[in-house]
């Protein structure tokens, strides 16, 4: 995804991992731990493209139910 700024283009480009039919964003992560900016970057992700969901997804956990994390944006 570009990013623009007072409709300009600055160059930089955030790359989603995975958009799901426009709508949901999915960022995979296989790390021990979910630290803050994994958050802070899917928050980021979700504002920058006005997206409503997205799922962060740790796949370095025992059971694949403990590596979900949703949410939610202007809701």
């Amino acid at each position: 995804m570009p990013l623009f700024y007072k409709g300009f283009d600055t160059g930089k480009l955030y790359e989603i991992d995975i958009l799901v039919e426009s709508e949901i964003i999915l960022e995979l992560k296989a790390v021990d731990t979910i630290l803050p900016v994994f958050e802070a970057q899917l928050i980021s992700y979700l504002k920058l493209t006005n997206k409503k969901l997205g799922f962060l997804i740790n796949f370095h956990v025992p059971l694949m139910k403990d590596g979900f994390k949703k949410f939610v944006n202007n809701f």
